[in-house]
């Protein structure tokens, strides 16, 4: 076992004690004050970190190093989801409909441990890291996007990283891809206008039900029929709300989607594809509508040169069994945000056991972690800071 190693096994209560903690607490995004204050709190504790609140509930900590080298920025996600926890462990989160369904609270954890780690070496570290705790990744538009637009977070930034724990795969793996990761997850908000009436003499209306039954249907020919097959896309309606009772045809239906794309130019050729189709089909049962198509995060494109060093990195750290190319996915992720103003790239770790039960998808009302994962993603992201920050 190297030094490294034992440091972290010597964390290894509290990072468990931190996620805990934050998994009982749980806050949506730009609401996260009791947890940024936790955040605040326990970095204060740690030596030669500069702590300060770059919005209201983010939290940065800043570590200048005792040795030449660049300026890394490593990220961590704070906010929860607005699902009701139906776990049963003790560390349930105290507060109904709100958990941390996606992981956060182990991101945070990690970053928590490897900002107790890098302050205990501040002689021997190169550089400048910064820690950015940020708030609101699961709502638009975005914690990144206010820090990196309202903020000089990353002024002088040379190259910035973060970690996503995933748990699809083993707890102990890290997986890293270059360029295309992450999508971007765009949103839809359709209104269909008909002319509402009986139930029983349909001939004497314009059915929004029956229109948006289409429009549903017919929105796959965008993928199918209007892409080539090599360019990812997902078009996906996700709600479809019409209508009061079963002998009244109502006057609108009201749907909502998302468009998930990686290339730049469909991205922007995706709105007029679907109206193209939400035109001809209200047009031809004479209904009108309202599209509005809302562009969220761009995505996640690491850069290559960074990507292939954070695959040096793991290997040094995990060894090559415990390594993997991570696949791209029509997730996404306001990471992005940061690759917008530096070279970066963004990362797995697993954090899935059978034993722990914690194979779950992400946004599942069971989701959990392997807490085994953060001992992975201490040594990993910590590996990473130091490598990075090495002067080129």
């Amino acid at each position: 076992m190297t030094a490294t190693q034992d440091r972290v096994e010597d964390l290894r209560e509290q990072l468990v004690a931190w996620r805990r903690h934050l998994h009982m607490n749980p806050e949506v995004g730009f609401a996260e004050h009791e947890t940024a204050a936790y955040i605040e709190a326990e970095l204060r504790k740690m030596p030669g970190l500069t702590v300060s609140r770059p919005t209201p509930t983010s939290v940065l900590a800043v570590l200048r190093g005792g040795q030449p080298g660049r300026t890394v920025l490593l990220r961590a996600d704070i906010d929860a989801l607005p699902i009701h926890e139906e776990n049963t462990f003790d560390f349930a989160s105290l507060k109904p409909g709100v958990m941390h369904a996606c992981g956060h609270d182990g991101h945070t954890a990690i970053l928590l441990g490897v900002a107790q780690l890098l302050s205990g070496e501040a002689a021997n570290v190169p550089g400048e890291i910064r820690m950015i705790f940020q708030h609101a990744e699961e709502i638009g538009p975005g914690g990144a996007e206010e820090l990196v637009m309202n903020t000089p977070l990353m002024d002088g930034v040379d190259v910035v990283t973060g970690l996503h724990l995933n748990s699809q795969l083993p707890a102990g793996v890290v997986a890293v891809k270059a360029g295309a990761f992450m999508a971007a997850p765009d949103t839809i908000e359709l209104t269909i206008r008909g002319k509402g009436g009986h139930g029983a003499h349909p001939e004497e209306t314009v059915d929004p039900i029956a229109v948006g039954a289409q429009v549903v249907t017919n929105l796959q020919h965008v993928v199918s029929r209007m892409v080539a097959a090599q360019d990812a896309l997902v078009v996906s309606v996700t709600k479809f709300t019409s209508g009061t009772t079963h002998n009244v045809i109502p006057d609108t239906a009201e749907l909502m989607g998302t468009v998930r794309t990686f290339d730049p130019a469909l991205r922007e050729r995706a709105p007029q594809l679907i109206e193209r189709v939400v035109r001809g089909i209200c047009d031809a049962h004479g209904a009108t509508y309202d599209l509005r198509y809302e562009f969220g995060y761009r995505p996640v494109i690491n850069t290559d040169h960074v990507a292939a060093q954070l695959r040096e990195i793991a290997l040094d750290v995990v060894g090559e069994g415990w390594y993997r190319d991570a696949k791209p996915t029509m997730g996404g992720e306001d990471f992005s945000a940061y690759l917008e103003k530096a070279p970066g790239a963004y990362f797995n770790v697993g954090s899935g056991s059978d034993d722990a039960d914690s194979r779950w998808p992400h946004h599942h009302p069971r989701f959990t972690i392997d807490e085994a994962s953060l001992d992975t993603g201490v040594r990993m992201l910590r590996a990473a800071a130091l490598r990075l920050a090495q002067p080129e």
